[in-house]
């Protein structure tokens, strides 16, 4: 393997768990946000 496939494979591993990560972190804020009664969401008004 050159050298340049072990920088390919670390970057796509790096933008794998980025990606992975950033979806987790928006599935949880959205069951999050859903738990929240209307009259106390901010973000909304």
């Amino acid at each position: 393997m050159s050298q340049m496939s072990y920088i390919y494979m670390g970057w796509g591993a790096s933008l794998v768990v980025l990606a992975l990560y950033t979806a987790s972190v928006v599935v949880r804020g959205r069951r999050l946000s859903a738990k929240v009664p209307p009259e106390r969401r901010r973000w909304t008004s």
